[in-house]
C-alpha cells in the first residue's frame, strides 16, 4: 500500500513528459530573513505558479494561507525543517509526516548539513523522517550540503563532499537529494553516479547573467541530474512567470540556452 501511495505522489511530483523536476522554493524567510521581493507572498505564489513549475516548496502556514488556490496545479512540497540567520548550518525539524498528509504535500522535504560537529543529530533526525515517510508512502527530499564546520573552507566545493552527502541521503532512504552544484559538468556527473537517488541542483548563485543559470540547468541535466529547484533567482526577478517558462524550455523539452534566453526575452515583451 505505500509503495504504492508513494508511486502515485512521485506521478505528481515529476514532470510527466520528461520524469524530470523543476521546483521553486519560497521557504527562505524564516531561513535566511525578509525579502522584499518574496512580498506580498501570496501575489509572488500566484505568478510563479502561472509559469507552470511542477512543485513549489514551503512551510505548512504559508501553504495553507496560500496555496488552496493552486492545488492540482503544482505539487506541493512540505517542508519540515528549516535554519535561521543565526543557526545558518542547522536545521530544526518543524513538522512532520503526518501534517504533509493532511496537507495533501506531495512530498515532504528536510535539510541536512554534513561535515560538522551536529552530523550525528542531523543524520539521525533525517533517517527518523525518512523512515516515517517510508511507512507512509511519501517521497523524501533531503536538502543536503557539505558545509560543516569540520570541513576546511577551502574544501567545501569539493565533489568528493558533495557526493558523500548525496550518497549519505540515499544511505538514509531518501528518494530525491537536492545539493550544490559542482561547477562543472565532469565533476557533478561524478556526484550522480555517487548515488542510486534521484539528484537535482539548488539554483544558489549560479553567475550574474541569466545565461548562467540556464547554462547550469542544461549541464546538470546532460551530466545525469533530473532537475533544479531554484529560490531567488527566479522570484527576484520583476517576471518569474516568464523566467519559469524558460527554465521549463531547458529542463524539460532539452533546449538550447540561446533558445530559453529567446523566449525569456519575448514573454517579457508581450
Amino acid at each position: 500500500m505505500a509503495l504504492l501511495g508513494k508511486e502515485i505522489r512521485l506521478q505528481r511530483l515529476l514532470n510527466k513528459e520528461s520524469g524530470r523536476l523543476l521546483a521553486v522554493a519560497v521557504d527562505q524567510a524564516t531561513a535566511r530573513g525578509i525579502y522584499e521581493e518574496l512580498m506580498p507572498i501570496g501575489r509572488k505564489i500566484s505568478e510563479i505558479v502561472s509559469g507552470g513549475p511542477d512543485a513549489m516548496t514551503m512551510h505548512k502556514g504559508i501553504a495553507e494561507m496560500c496555496f488552496p488556490q493552486h492545488a492540482g496545479k503544482t505539487a506541493l512540497i512540505l517542508k519540515c525543517s528549516t535554519f535561521s540567520p543565526w543557526q545558518p548550518n542547522y536545521d530544526a525539524w518543524v513538522t512532520d509526516v503526518e501534517e504533509g498528509i493532511r496537507l495533501g504535500a506531495d512530498a515532504i522535504s528536510m535539510g541536512c548539513i554534513v561535515g560538522g560537529d551536529d552530523q550525528p543529530e542531523q543524520l539521525r533526525n533525517l533517517g527518523l523522517i525518512s523512515g516515517k515517510a517510508a511507512k507512509y508512502g511519501m517521497p523524501m527530499i533531503a536538502h543536503i550540503y557539505p558545509r560543516g564546520n569540520l570541513i576546511p573552507p577551502e574544501e567545501k566545493d569539493h565533489w568528493k563532499h558533495v557526493a558523500y552527502a548525496v550518497r549519505a541521503g540515499a544511505e538514509l532512504g531518501v528518494d530525491i537529494v537536492k545539493t550544490k552544484y559542482t561547477g562543472d559538468p565532469e565533476t557533478f556527473r561524478k556526484v550522480v553516479e555517487a548515488t542510486p537517488c534521484k539528484v537535482v541542483v539548488a539554483g544558489g548563485e549560479s553567475g550574474s547573467r541569466i545565461e548562467d543559470y540556464f547554462r547550469m540547468a542544461k549541464d546538470v541535466i546532460e551530466a545525469g541530474g533530473i532537475g533544479i529547484t531554484f529560490g531567488r533567482f527566479v522570484w527576484s526577478n520583476s517576471n518569474p512567470t516568464a523566467i519559469v517558462k524558460a527554465l521549463d524550455h531547458v529542463i524539460h523539452k532539452n533546449g538550447s540556452v540561446k533558445e530559453a534566453v529567446e523566449l525569456y526575452d519575448e514573454l517579457n515583451q508581450r
